[in-house]
């Protein structure tokens, strides 16, 4: 099932930073565990990812690296800051409350 872009939107800041909490990663690798572990059903492209990567560091959710890989290939990789940290922990909270609001008013309880 295609999820809309609307849903998306509000989502995806906190699923790419949730997964660079579990340790540093470069942009394709985000991508790719995001992909793996939603089933396909979340893809993010470069232009989805990079802005919110940048804000996060701006922001100093995120710091950035630069590191050698097999070949000699230059990655990015992303590592995610105490700010970071607290930053995920309060929406991580935040998206509970608002999924369970949200899924008892589908069910029609009060």
């Amino acid at each position: 099932m295609k999820i809309s872009k609307e849903l998306l939107k509000g989502t995806t800041g906190l699923v790419v930073l949730s997964v660079i909490s579990e340790g540093d990663m470069y942009g394709y690798q985000i991508t790719q565990t995001v992909k793996a572990r939603s089933d396909s059903a979340l893809v993010l492209n470069e232009g989805t990812l990079y802005p919110i990567l940048h804000s996060f560091e701006k922001n100093g959710y995120l710091t950035s690296y630069k590191d050698g890989a097999e070949g000699g290939r230059e990655r990015k990789y992303y590592k995610i800051t105490a700010a970071g940290k607290l930053f995920l922990q309060t929406h991580l909270e935040e998206w509970s409350y608002f999924t369970s609001v949200v899924n008892k008013v589908l069910a029609g309880e009060n």
